[in-house]
This record gives structure tokens, C-alpha cells and sequence, in this order.
């Protein structure tokens, strides 16, 4: 039965203007996005927003602004029967030096190269000048990217 799936993403930028990615590797394919997550049942999308970016990057952030919610129709890319619908909202972190990151895409750990027990992850900071619709994989990704470079400059 066809279902609804909502993903709630965040845009932190550090205070060198560079904007925070996600690259992981899913379901056999590689994939830069931004951080966040699934909504789950019970919450509102600011609070799956704050628990996405604790369990993925360990940061403590405040969510501001919305940027988008998608506007169109949209098949999930890992199932077929799942619209997705996705919230972006610009999100704030006091320190992220805490959190490891790396300039190489897809610097996965030497565990998750030999084992793949998980979806491995690792995260990077795109220069704000380099960041561009290819900079990401996900359509509705892209049109952040747009949106972002239209209001922001």
C-alpha cells in the first residue's frame, strides 16, 4: 500500500560560510545529502530535526528558519511505493568543532569499507562558493541548493 514518507533535513553553516553534507553510502549507491532524517510518529519536524542531527553528527543545534517543504510529487528513491515529502530548515549549532569531519567524500571508516554493518557516513563541509545543485544527489536536495544560492547569494 503506497505510504508517505517525511524526511526532515537541516542547513548548518559554519562560521567560515561553509555548509554542512552527509555522505553515505546506501543501498549499494553512493549519496551526498544533507543531514537529517525520518520523521517518526509522535513527533513534530523541528524535534525529528534535533534528535536526526544528536544521533547522526552528536550536535546540539537550534532549528531556525524553514527553507522548503517540497512542493511536487516525488517517489522515494529506495521504495517505490513511498512519496516523499521533505522539510528543510536552516539549523544552528554553538560549536561544531566537536564534530568530525573530513575534505575527502565518502571518508568512511576502515569498519564500514570491510564490514558494511551499517549505512556509513561521513560528513564534510562544502565551501560556499563551491556549492552547486551538483554538489548533492537528491532532487529535492538540488532545489535547496538553488534556493539557498538565490536567497542567500
Amino acid at each position: 500500500m503506497p505510504q508517505f514518507n517525511i524526511r526532515v533535513y537541516g542547513i548548518l553553516q559554519d562560521q567560515h560560510k561553509r555548509i554542512l553534507v552527509s555522505d553515505e553510502f546506501i543501498r549499494g549507491d553512493y549519496y551526498t545529502k544533507f543531514p537529517g532524517g525520518g520523521l517518526e510518529f509522535g513527533e513534530g519536524t523541528r524535534d525529528c530535526l534535533k534528535r536526526e542531527f544528536k544521533e547522526e553528527t552528536k550536535l546540539d543545534i537550534t532549528v531556525g528558519k524553514l527553507i522548503y517543504t517540497t512542493d511536487f510529487f516525488q517517489i522515494s528513491a529506495f521504495n517505490k511505493t513511498d512519496q516523499i515529502i521533505c522539510v528543510y530548515y536552516l539549523v544552528y549549532a554553538n560549536d561544531v568543532s566537536s564534530l568530525k569531519t573530513s575534505d575527502i567524500p565518502f571518508d568512511f571508516s576502515e569498519e564500514h569499507k570491510i564490514h558494511k554493518t551499517s549505512v556509513p557516513e561521513s560528513f564534510r563541509f562544502i565551501e560556499w562558493n563551491n556549492l552547486n545543485e551538483t554538489s548533492v544527489t537528491l532532487p529535492m536536495d538540488k532545489i535547496v541548493v538553488k534556493i539557498l544560492k538565490e536567497s542567500f547569494g
